[in-house]
């Protein structure tokens, strides 16, 4: 492969109608790249470019596009132009298209889909977005256990051409229940006059359609796998997850827990095509909520007023102390939200996390207090205890909420991102305020009795 020509000789060609440069060009460069490069066509000048390449090659590049292009894309042409593209899109990034487009569109190109490709869509448009079945591929290759490995061979070279990958084969049994799968590479080594029933791994790893996406992802990455089969209730199989799908929904699923930690509500597309509305939409709601529960930090130090106004050195070292112990929570909550995201941690572990969570808050905690008692010692010596006992407790409390909130969500059902480094901070500010004010209070007692009289 070369490389490819930058976008302002695309447009040129366009311009000219050069239409056998175009597909010369894409023919001879790789579908991400050529998607990356013509993704910053307008959509007119990208149809025109899709419509030069070779069918196969403009689906394939056509399926690397963001979302928002291809159903863009979709609007342009006759319905069954548009159609025989999609008849070549793998069927699961067909089937995203599909979700996406509004009727009666989907509709009218659906049925104007070859039959196969119409049947295979339909059903995976049904699985919900979060479930294995929506991320699968139905372009998987199955073979019955009492073939021959030399039979086994001449069927990949005949439907290699169609399937998604070969190099993972499910082997069925009379049912058409999965009964093992076997590599390419064995049917490749093995005795042309073995059945495959021999040669073939019984101990099958699959996962059902309708399990959650990121079970089909953390399975491959644990087994190292290629593709992994997909089977429905009947121990049949349907589909296949492939490696670069898993990909895809590590990738995407990283991005949902760094927008929930925001926190942000979910994106449906990137950052740089989200109009100002649905940016506006996805940040404003949390930001509200976190507004009212910072009134509850104002509320604490209308309590202590009292005691504010009688040591009023003590305001210098609030933001200090409150911060100090939502920093501590932020770098807990993060830390677990990452571990029990990887399968790192479970819940069993809570207990022993939260031994170990203590002792190295309470270094922390230590270590904080001593630093923010120095600059007490210099700037308000008078509570120079109340400041480090303070930074102590909060890291303390900080530390332990960060760690412990990821683990109440996940035992509630709740996603553990959703105990984002705000929220975290939130409650960890609300604590600190009490816990500030309630050893001020309790130290200086005759302090405050005194200025009150």
């Amino acid at each position: 492969m070369t490389g490819l020509p930058a976008i302002e000789q695309f447009r040129a060609w366009l311009e000219v109608g050069d239409r056998q440069s175009i597909r010369d060009a894409l023919d001879q460069t790789h579908a991400a790249d050529a998607a990356e490069t013509l993704s910053a066509l307008d959509e007119e000048s990208l149809w025109a470019a899709l419509q030069a390449a070779r069918v196969n090659d403009a689906a394939t590049v056509f399926a690397r596009l963001p979302l928002h292009q291809q159903k863009a894309l979709a609007t342009f042409g006759k319905v069954n132009v548009v159609a025989t593209l999609l008849d070549r899109v793998p069927a699961d990034d067909r089937a995203d298209l599909f979700k996406a487009l509004d009727e009666p569109l989907s509709s009218v190109l659906l049925t104007h889909l070859s039959v196969r490709q119409r049947l295979d869509t339909e059903r995976l448009v049904d699985y919900d977005e979060d479930t294995v079945g929506a991320v699968m591929s139905t372009e998987y290759a199955a073979v019955p256990s009492d073939m021959l490995a030399s039979e086994a061979l001449d069927f990949v070279r005949r439907e290699a051409p169609r399937k998604e990958t070969v190099y993972a084969i499910c082997v069925i049994d009379e049912q058409g229940r999965l009964c093992g799968v076997v590599s390419l590479r064995d049917i490749f080594l093995s005795d042309p006059d073995r059945r495959l029933d021999e040669i073939m791994d019984e101990n099958v790893i699959c996962v059902r359609a309708e399990e959650p996406r990121t079970n089909a992802a953390e399975k491959i990455r644990k087994y190292d796998f290629l593709a992994l089969p997909v089977i429905n209730n009947n121990h049949q199989p349907v589909g296949i997850v492939t490696v670069d799908d898993a990909l895809d929904v590590e990738e995407e699923e990283a991005t949902r827990d760094f927008q929930r930690m925001a926190p942000v509500g979910i994106m449906k597309t990137g950052l740089k095509d989200t109009g100002l509305v649905a940016l506006f939409r996805a940040r404003v709601p949390w930001l509200l909520v976190l507004v009212f529960m910072n009134i509850f930090s104002g509320a604490g130090i209308a309590y202590f007023e009292d005691t504010l106004a009688a040591m009023i050195s003590l305001a210098f070292f609030l933001p200090l102390l409150i911060d100090s112990g939502g920093n501590a929570g932020s770098q807990a909550a993060i830390l677990m939200v990452r571990a029990l995201a990887t399968g790192d941690v479970r819940l069993p572990d809570w207990l022993r996390l939260l031994g170990k969570e203590f002792g190295v808050a309470l270094g922390l905690g230590l270590s904080m207090g001593l630093a923010v008692a120095l600059i007490a010692s210099v700037r308000a010596p008078d509570i120079m205890l109340i400041v480090a006992s303070t930074m102590l407790l909060t890291v303390l409390f900080g530390s332990l909420i960060g760690m412990s909130l990821p683990f109440v969500l996940v035992r509630l059902g709740f996603d553990p991102a959703t105990a984002s480094a705000p929220l975290v901070t939130s409650i960890a500010d609300i604590g600190g305020v009490l816990i500030y004010f309630s050893i001020a209070t309790w130290w200086l007692g005759d302090v405050i009795a005194a200025s009150m009289m």
